[in-house]
């Protein structure tokens, strides 16, 4: 039976951006609201919890100047970590290091064969954070780290990060750039408008040539051409990688009725991409598979979106009622394009037909 082992800790509460910042602990507490009926008393759910990750842990990504500098500024009150909307509240650090502790966490239980596959509800996320710097409301990099800790200690040679946040994950692309011990693959907005990078040609350096691929949609993309990428890009050039651990950077962001972004995904895809990641894992790594939160900020929807993506891990009942956004036919022909251009950059690294 598969066991899916939830990670989560009331610390997350306690990281506070401010009144009005979308990156709010309502978020967390929706989420667990939708998963509480399947942790009372139900054998294919366990809830986690995770440690305070030591400074050794944050440091097999980031400076340590840096990481002092996050402390010193939450001791001090908090404030602002980068030039724009990454705030830090007194507990923001003790929250972030527990957020590394549980993507950590989640990756020994399922590498060990404690839990067949783990979703960490970590807060704050991460994917945005570099070695040196805060942004997009990350502080830690919890999935870059994760990758780490199982590349470094664990003598994994071949790990896949997949991110489906709405916006590139810009810290996890520049950490792995230059190596070919992580794929990563990310499906996100036009990145014109924020982070500025996650661009078709940006195909990694030196020995990580080729293992760093992006596929940014235009504005309002729906389900059509993200499956048609998922299908024509992202699972050939997985199964071609053969990863022993897949760790997924879970934005439910691109959700149609998002308030931050811009992508227009239902529900339904969000269901079919997790089935589909789940049967590579089975394929490839001994069904060795982490979910790590990311983005997503409707919060009437988002607990629902993170329980479906559970449900299919764990095998636990559960559905919603999901609307089909509208399609914008010029916005399809734009994306379609867009899946054609990555398929002729990444065809010198793999086998794609175009």
């Amino acid at each position: 039976m598969t066991e899916t082992a939830i990670i989560f800790t009331p610390k997350y509460y306690e990281h506070d951006p401010g009144s009005g910042h979308p990156e709010t602990s309502k978020r967390l507490r929706v989420i667990m609201k939708e998963v509480r009926p399947a942790l009372n008393g139900d054998d294919r759910c366990k809830l986690v919890e995770p440690g305070l990750a030591p400074l050794r842990d944050l440091e097999l990504v980031h400076a340590s100047d840096y990481i002092q500098l996050v402390k010193r500024i939450c001791k001090l009150g908090g404030g602002l970590l980068d030039i724009g909307d990454t705030v830090a509240s007194p507990e923001s650090y003790t929250a972030a290091r527990y957020a590394v502790g549980g993507a950590i966490k989640a990756s020994d239980l399922v590498l060990k064969k404690k839990a067949t596959n783990a979703f960490a509800l970590v807060r704050p996320p991460g994917h945005h954070a570099g070695r040196n710097y805060a942004a997009g409301f990350c502080i830690f990099n919890n999935v870059a780290i994760a990758a780490s800790h199982l590349i470094k200690r664990q003598n994994i040679e071949r790990i896949l990060i997949l991110d489906i946040d709405a916006h590139h994950g810009n810290g996890t692309q520049e950490i792995f750039y230059g190596t070919k011990k992580v794929l990563y693959i990310s499906l996100h907005e036009d990145p014109r408008e924020f982070p500025g990078t996650g661009f078709i040609d940006e195909v990694g350096e030196s020995e990580g040539r080729g293992y760093n691929v992006n596929i940014p949609f235009p504005f309002r993309t729906s389900d059509k051409a993200y499956l048609r990428a998922i299908d024509g890009i992202v699972i050939p050039i997985i199964s071609q990688y053969a990863p022993q651990f897949i760790l997924i950077s879970a934005g439910y962001d691109g959700y149609h009725a998002d308030p931050v972004a811009k992508l227009s995904i239902s529900a339904v895809s969000y269901a079919t991409i997790f089935d589909k990641l789940l049967r590579l894992a089975s394929r490839f790594c001994r069904d060795r598979l982490v979910v790590l939160l990311e983005g997503g900020y409707n919060l009437r929807h988002l607990g629902k979106l993170a329980m479906l993506t559970i449900s299919r891990m764990s095998g636990f009942p559960y559905s919603i009622k999901s609307e089909s956004p509208p399609v914008n036919e010029q916005v399809e022909k734009h994306a379609e394009k867009v899946i054609e251009n990555v398929k002729k950059v990444q065809s010198v690294f793999w086998n794609l037909e175009h």
